[in-house]
């Protein structure tokens, strides 16, 4: 009888094992979320395309071919980890040259886009003690930048600018990884609170500052969703500082709303999700309704 027990547990593991590397890290979806947050100052609906996490290698057709079925947004926000591996530059270029957003399309990078990624003991995750980076061979990040700089996207490495929206203005925050510690919070102190505010960062690390600084939209990746979710459990982990039941999904955070989006891809070394597809965001934002308050002060 023991027997067969396990011969069930292991053939129901096989299955899923299957179906996480076959069927769901490929099966990509569209999400859709409506906050109505944008100030009178603004177009009425802004369409803001969140992706996050691509970890795009060579010959990554099936991904390339869902992000041209996307429509083209306003705005698009591409928050870090684009590459796989360091020779699939040229491609994540080509893949995101049809999803510029008609106002403004914006990017930052991930440790996954500075250094080459290599195979790391999974098990690591699960440890409260701080992460140890390894020292690892650097990537092509000055090529992924400089293409992507020429078709039109804007690189934000730790800068905040107001920028043009439509004939209107916003005040825009991106900052540099800070799971490799490279983002400077220094640059993030607001100087147009009378703005919207939008904030751009890799890793959902820094997003308490964030909102506390009165940003209106944070977004934020890393995460993959946590990759691998349990039914009535959620996420196992998160890989950052921030609770693993908050991997994925919109968030209200004082005034502020936080997206962080589950990913598009994997780590090549571990090609696998399991009850967390692939997500490409669309995030609609209106105008709050006449007397609502903002996450402006």
């Amino acid at each position: 009888m023991l027997a067969w027990v396990l011969i069930g547990v292991l053939g129901a593991g096989s299955l899923c094992v299957a179906y996480g590397a076959l069927v769901e890290r490929t099966w990509f979806r569209r999400g859709r979320h409506r906050l109505d947050i944008l100030p009178a100052d603004l177009p009425e609906r802004i369409d803001l395309l969140h992706l996050s996490d691509l970890h795009f290698v060579r010959g990554d057709r099936r991904k390339a071919a869902f992000l041209a079925s996307l429509p083209a947004p306003d705005l698009t926000v591409v928050t870090g980890d684009l590459l796989g591996e360091p020779e699939a530059v040229e491609t994540v270029v080509e893949a995101l040259r049809p999803l510029r957003g008609r106002h403004g399309s914006y990017f930052v990078l991930g440790s996954n886009d500075y250094f080459r990624p290599e195979p790391v003991n999974y098990l690591r995750y699960f440890r409260r003690s701080r992460v140890r980076h390894r020292r690892a061979a650097r990537g092509r990040a000055a090529d992924l930048i400089s293409q992507l700089e020429a078709d039109g996207w804007g690189h934000l490495r730790n800068v905040r600018a107001v920028a043009a929206l439509d004939g209107a203005r916003i005040e825009l925050l991106g900052l540099d990884d800070p799971h490799i510690h490279r983002h400077d919070l220094r640059v993030a102190p607001r100087e147009a609170p009378d703005l919207f505010g939008l904030a751009v960062v890799h890793s959902p690390d820094p997003m308490a500052e964030l909102a506390a600084l009165g940003y209106d939209l944070v977004v934020a990746g890393h995460t993959h969703g946590g990759q691998v979710r349990l039914p009535f459990i959620g996420a196992l982990v998160s890989n950052s500082t921030i609770p693993a039941r908050m991997a994925m999904g919109l968030y209200r955070l004082g005034r502020a709303h936080v997206h962080i989006s589950p990913g598009l891809g994997t780590s090549k070394f571990a090609p696998f999700r399991f009850l967390c597809r692939p997500e490409a965001t669309v995030l609609e934002l209106r105008r709050a309704p006449a007397g609502a308050r903002t996450g402006r002060a």
